[in-house]
């Protein structure tokens, strides 16, 4: 019959003799422990086999002694997503279904217009508020399977750990908010005190009340998680990987800051308010390591302008301006 017994660092068999097994493992375990002189210093688990010996072994030896060290789990590698090739899949994928996904909604709606009556014209809908959500909807589906199918399915890591989401603590998600806010007013301040055009088009979006409150809905609830997954999450990570901390920041924001250009076109205070805006949200994402912390911060913000916006024009009843809501 045989029994195991396993224990954790510090083993003392109570046994001050050695048995001829432990002379002939003891060049095994220093050579073991040559080796974990060059790993993290974390505990090694020691796990010891007692054994009966076999029939026909020797009387003196009364049981065989096994000493197994075991790594830990903490002393692995960790699979680390977005390598080069993950980046360029990603983008190949969003470039190629940025297409598609535009041709398609247009084909569709080219044919259900002379059955449902529509009336706006398929070249007309470039400048469709309603239109326009609807393609970025479609666009972001995809590409949030795509990276949650990367992180779980090719790299085997749970999706938040996988895109470094750690949720912080209540008082330091306040802060985030407020902080939010208080990001939002400075923009706010700055772009009215430096001169600017004021017909950019993201301002001709909130063409009416509809329109507004799906502006509204979309800034809030939609896009501070999918441009904080994009930009934060993905860019941040490859650029940190192949250039370091500094130029992740600065490179993550400046595409932050491209991606904005078509709804502030010609509206350059409001690009550069942009650009110090995604510095500010990288920079969080750089300093916490999670990409919480920026996505609160980009939620606050965009949830501030719209806010005013809707106590200014009198709850979307007067639409004349544009806070700016990013």
């Amino acid at each position: 019959m045989n029994e195991q017994e396993s224990i954790h660092s510090g083993y003392d068999s109570g046994n001050p003799a050695e048995s001829p097994q432990e002379k002939v493992a003891e060049p095994a375990r220093n050579a073991e422990a040559g080796e974990s002189a060059a790993l993290p210093s974390a505990p090694l688990e020691a796990s010891v086999h007692v054994q009966d010996p076999d029939p026909g072994s020797s009387p003196q030896l009364a049981h065989s002694i096994v000493i197994e060290a075991e790594r830990p789990a903490s002393c692995l590698p960790e699979p680390d997503p977005w390598r080069g090739r993950d980046l360029f899949l990603f983008a190949g994928f969003s470039v190629i279904w940025a297409f598609l996904s535009g041709f398609l909604l247009l084909s569709g709606y080219a044919i259900l217009r002379p059955l449902m009556g529509w009336r706006t014209s398929p070249s007309a809908l470039v400048e469709n508020t309603f239109f326009g959500l609807l393609v970025q909807l479609v666009l972001y589906g995809p590409l949030l399977v795509f990276v949650i199918l990367l992180v779980t399915v090719r790299y085997r890591l749970p999706f938040w750990a996988g895109i470094r989401w750690r949720w912080p603590g209540r008082g330091s998600a306040v802060k985030l908010l407020l902080s939010g806010v208080l990001l939002a007013l400075a923009v706010a301040l700055g772009s009215a005190l430096l001169p600017d055009r004021k017909d950019f088009p993201l301002e001709k979006m909130f063409s009416s009340p509809a329109a507004a409150y799906a502006l509204g809905a979309f800034a809030v609830l939609i896009a501070p998680f999918m441009e904080e997954l994009i930009f934060r999450g993905i860019l941040f990570a490859f650029f940190e990987r192949l250039m370091g901390l500094r130029w992740a920041v600065v490179a993550s924001a400046l595409l932050f800051a491209a991606l904005h250009y078509f709804e502030y076109e010609g509206a350059w205070t409001h690009l550069g308010m942009i650009l110090v805006v995604g510095v500010v949200f990288s920079l969080a994402r750089a300093l916490t390591g999670s990409l919480a912390p920026s996505f609160l911060l980009h939620t606050a913000y965009n949830g501030t302008f719209i806010l005013a916006l809707f106590l200014g024009t009198h709850l979307f009843r007067n639409l004349q301006s544009l806070g700016g809501a990013g």
